[in-house]
């Protein structure tokens, strides 16, 4: 045996004897039966997770002296663990073995607490559904602070998600405190990103394997720049919306900030020719055009469309409903607009368009109105299914904002912002999808320390799958940011407004 696999195994038989030579002590020849759950803080009862997550460690909010788990796995596998406080960690080494022999199956824990009489008293067995389809190995997102713009500190961070593992790919304050905003992924592929950065350094960063470009998206005619990307599949093209965006403060108490385009249009970037070039809308009727979104085939553009916002007008009444384009990948062409979901029609709009990898299913965001979903709290995720045109709410949403969301790379995930843990910070969620009568209940982003969300006050922004490390570090942005960023060229007859 390894020296390594040694010190596992000791691991396991150390943890098997806390509860082991516990139960000598007190009067437990009869064990009372509670008779409902364990009220544990996150909630990971009853959730479906990935044969690859990290260790579910959670907080028992009940009352007891000392706190007593069993863990038994489908293939019956017993791990006794003794609680340290109200904190339940787990080894990564046994954890894994645990998902490995429960794949297509359950894990049961069974808590026990110890009351000051020295009696046991057992809850309810929380099951956790462990499914065989795994999860992309990492997560990248951006961690600020929330509310109205700030650049005091930003971060973007690649999250192990087999462990607690994590390292920052870009900070801020090692390019002069400038604005790090969106970035984007060519298929889940960490060779292949952009980053878009405002302020002295700023530019959209193109990252292509083992070399970092900074590009000049604005141009004279494109009179507010790029903004939110898409990549199309080929791995050529990026989808830009070009967005003239005003933040508000709202007076009602039960509100916070607003964020609303006043004017915005489609883009297209060949990477390879450094030429940008509008997404020409022939209907004579103005639209503010945004959040565009290739299919996995890239035959079609998704994006968000509204009438053009008025001076004066109410911002409540900015509603933006789903549309395509069909796409002509040889002659860099589109089709006319279609409507894909009228969603003005029932007084609501439309943001993030996300599409799963078989082209099947399409995921939104629903809300009152405007298309900057985070400050929405009836925003809702809603499902499409595009083959049939099918469109139902999605069982994961809860009372509080659901926003930004992407897919797996097996389609079989979905991980979204939520704010219902406590209304003002997003965290990631998690949930399986197997279809639309088969989705998971959601699961927030194991963390080593159960307790980090109760005391963090960043916020986790636009949270993305990827297949792999991203080998690109803060120095080597810091570098890129120091060179003179190329100017794209504008190719068309037609300015943006």
């Amino acid at each position: 045996m390894s020296t390594r696999k040694g010190i596992f195994r000791l691991l396991e038989i150390i943890l098997s004897g806390y509860l082991l030579s516990a139960c000598g002590s007190g009067n437990h020849d009869v064990i009372k039966e509670i008779g409902r759950d364990p009220e544990i803080e996150p909630d990971y009862s009853g959730v479906t997770v990935p044969a690859n997550i990290a260790p579910l460690n959670f907080i028992i909010k009940e009352t007891g002296t000392s706190f007593r788990i069993n863990v038994i796995s489908s293939a019956g596998d017993r791990y006794f663990v003794r609680s340290s406080g109200n904190k339940v960690r787990f080894p990564v080494h046994l954890w894994h073995k645990l998902l490995k022999n429960s794949a297509n199956g359950n894990i049961k824990i069974e808590i026990a607490r110890e009351t000051e009489k020295g009696t046991l008293e057992k809850y309810s067995p929380l099951i956790i559904r462990v499914a065989e389809d795994p999860v992309d190995p990492y997560l990248c997102y951006r961690l600020l602070y929330p509310g109205f713009e700030t650049y005091l500190k930003i971060k973007i961070i690649q999250r192990s998600l087999t462990d607690f593992c994590e390292r920052s790919v870009i900070e801020n304050q090692l390019i002069s405190n400038n604005c790090v905003n969106c970035h984007s992924f060519n298929k889940n592929d960490p060779a292949k990103f952009l980053v878009h950065i405002r302020g002295s350094a700023g530019g959209t960063y193109f990252i292509d394997g083992e070399k970092i470009s900074r590009s000049e998206l604005k141009t004279a005619e494109l009179n507010y720049g790029a903004v939110y990307p898409s990549w199309h599949p080929g791995g050529r093209y990026v989808a830009f919306s070009s967005n003239n965006i005003r933040q508000s403060f709202h007076a009602a108490p039960d509100e916070d900030i607003e964020v609303t385009d006043l004017a915005s249009s489609l883009v297209i970037y060949d990477t390879e020719r450094n030429e940008l070039s509008p997404i020409v809308e022939k209907d004579t009727v103005k639209y503010m055009e945004t959040f565009p979104e290739w299919s996995p085939d890239g035959k079609y553009l998704y994006y968000c469309r509204a009438l053009q916002y008025k001076d004066g007008a109410e911002f409540s009444t900015i509603k933006y409903d789903l549309l395509r384009k069909a796409f002509n990948e040889d002659g860099k062409t589109f089709g006319p607009a279609e409507l894909v979901f009228d969603a003005r029609s029932i007084g609501k709009s439309v943001s993030f368009p996300k599409i799963s990898p078989d082209g099947r299913y399409l995921v939104f965001t629903l809300h009152n109105s405007g298309n900057f979903s985070i400050w929405h709290k009836e925003a809702d995720l809603y499902l499409l299914d595009i083959q049939t045109g099918n469109i139902e709410k999605m069982p994961v949403n809860s009372n509080e904002t659901e926003s930004y969301h992407s897919w797996s790379s097996n389609g079989k995930w979905l991980v979204f912002s939520s704010k219902r843990g406590d209304g003002l910070t997003a965290r990631p969620y998690f949930a399986y999808f197997g279809s639309p009568g088969t989705i998971g209940k959601p699961f927030v982003l194991p963390q080593k320390d159960p307790e980090l969300y109760e005391r963090m006050i960043l916020t986790f922004n636009k949270p993305e799958f990827v297949s792999g490390k991203i080998r690109k570090g803060p120095r080597d942005f810091e570098k890129a940011a120091k060179n003179e960023a190329v100017q794209a060229h504008w190719t068309g007859d037609k300015d943006i407004q």
